[in-house]
């Protein structure tokens, strides 16, 4: 069980990079756990710290006006790269829940729904504005499938309806299955009696 994404408003971080690949939100040699927790000190791991391990002040999730964002803004094709789940295992353990970006790798698209992250998809004059525009609050509406900013509608976000039923209750595609147990059970009970 993982937490329900509805509607949430938070500020955001602005990662104005295209192409972020999955090496890049958490390099390899971080991949020496098949735990979904604990990996947010390696979130862009290369890109956070300097060569002698003290934070880098320029990189954008060092910034004190980060702290507590809940979204992820960035440049086109996100998440880019090999399949590793835990790209998107780092930025949930960091407190994301959704990543706007331009195009998403279709890879990482379905590991972020698999995993209780949400990919917007946004269009490049959007989410050129928002990189270049001081970070501000943003509110993300799932049951409508709207990006807003101060009250105005910035983007309407397409999701499949399996994948926002999930979401929206928290569950993976397993809890999916165990939420149905007791209609499971009924049918399993219907067509014994014809067997």
């Amino acid at each position: 069980m993982r937490a329900p994404i509805t509607t949430f408003t938070s500020r955001y971080v602005a990662l104005p990079a295209d192409d972020v690949d999955t090496d890049q939100i958490i390099p390899a040699r971080f991949l020496t756990t098949t735990e979904r927790t604990g990996l947010a000190a390696h979130l862009f791991h290369d890109w956070r710290y300097l060569p002698d391990g003290q934070p880098n002040p320029a990189f954008a999730l060092n910034r004190a006006e980060a702290s507590g964002a809940r979204i992820l803004v960035a440049g086109r094709n996100f998440g880019c790269g090999s399949s590793r789940e835990h790209a998107v295992w780092a930025l949930v353990s960091a407190g994301f829940q959704a990543v706007v970006s331009e195009t998403f790798a279709d890879i990482f698209r379905a590991n972020a729904l698999a995993n209780g992250l949400l990919p917007v998809e946004a269009k490049p004059a959007l989410t050129r504005e928002l990189l270049s525009a001081p970070p501000a609050e943003l509110t993300i509406n799932l049951e409508d499938e709207t990006l807003s900013r101060g009250g105005s509608v910035l983007a309407h976000f397409p999701i499949a309806p399996f994948a926002k039923h999930c979401l929206m209750r928290g569950v993976d595609e397993m809890g999916f299955l165990l939420d149905a147990r007791a209609a499971i059970d009924a049918y399993e009970t219907r067509t014994a009696a014809f067997a």
